[in-house]
């Protein structure tokens, strides 16, 4: 590990444990868009920090981490359900910023990108279908037809992550449904949030939950929703490449996310552990069963 990210790492641990959990005792259970205030304080505090942003490249105002160095942060970072959202390298936002940068025309990098950056606004990523696995990106029915100057988008997507509250989305639909490659059949285009014919249905019930802003899976409906062909991300048809080119580098940070949160709960378990005591003396962590459920997590998480 670098001097570099071993400083960074340092400075974000301190600040999780001064300003981001002391925040989670203070506002648990409420919704998001209650708290989003107090979110909003302490994303202010990271950008004077100079930590805002960490995956994106210095030109646009990131600290233009590498894959491998930005995974290290994201670990810290997961260990709160409000970590990434607070430094602005939450999914969906960052890999719609990555592929903005990368993809993005001048026009729709002014509009779309830098309000993004700066945390103004939120945005979704629209893929998955009821109608199909969504572990088969290739197979949808979304469209997205030309007319005129146009093109006329109709379809049904749900687990549309964060829609509730975004102000645009990047949608993926087929616009050349011949194509003799189904890896070209399909093109990502970026739909403002209040164009007609954009209909959030629903946040999704996750685990008994719909969540709210940030913290939700929506159902959207496309029904004749028309936007300029000047909103193509990329090239017409290369929607499943630059799929791929956000999701390969954000299954990084999922994962290290996931660590993150699963060594902040092992804590947890060992500390209850130690301290809760049955009956006078003996505490839980002396019985065999709660030894064992602490050396398989340990496995469990080690061999993640």
């Amino acid at each position: 590990m670098s001097e570099k990210i071993r400083g960074l790492l340092d400075r974000i641990r301190a600040f999780m444990e001064s300003d981001v959990y002391t925040l989670e005792q203070e506002t648990s259970p409420k919704s998001f868009f209650s708290i989003l205030p107090e979110l909003e304080q302490k994303r202010m505090k990271v950008k004077e920090m100079g930590l805002w942003t960490p995956q994106v490249p210095e030109a646009w105002g990131g600290l233009g981490l590498s894959l491998a160095e930005f995974g290290q942060i994201s670990e810290v970072l997961g260990r709160s359900p409000y970590g990434l959202f607070i430094f602005n390298c939450n999914a969906p936002d960052a890999g719609n910023i990555e592929v903005l940068i990368s993809q993005g025309t001048e026009e729709q990098q002014e509009r779309f990108l830098r309000p993004l950056l700066a945390g103004a606004i939120r945005s979704c990523f629209s893929m998955t279908e009821p109608e199909h696995a969504g572990s088969n990106p290739v197979e949808m029915s979304t469209t997205a037809v030309e007319v005129g100057d146009e093109y006329m988008i109709n379809g049904h997507k749900w687990f549309t992550t964060a829609a509730d509250g975004a102000a645009f989305a990047i949608v993926m639909a087929v616009t050349d449904p011949l194509a003799e490659s189904p890896y070209a059949r399909a093109s990502q285009i970026i739909v403002p949030t209040d164009t007609p014919g954009f209909q959030r249905v629903r946040n999704i019930s996750v685990m008994g939950e719909e969540g709210e802003g940030w913290m939700s899976h929506g159902e959207i409906v496309y029904e004749n929703c028309r936007v300029p062909k000047s909103n193509l991300l990329g090239d017409q048809g290369a929607g499943f490449a630059v799929a791929q080119e956000r999701l390969a580098t954000g299954r990084i940070h999922h994962c290290m996310r996931w660590i993150g949160i699963c060594e902040r709960a092992f804590e947890m378990m060992c500390e209850r552990a130690v301290t809760r005591r049955i009956g006078s003396a003996a505490p839980l962590a002396t019985k065999q069963t709660i030894q064992n459920w602490i050396a398989e997590s340990r496995a469990d998480i080690d061999a993640s």
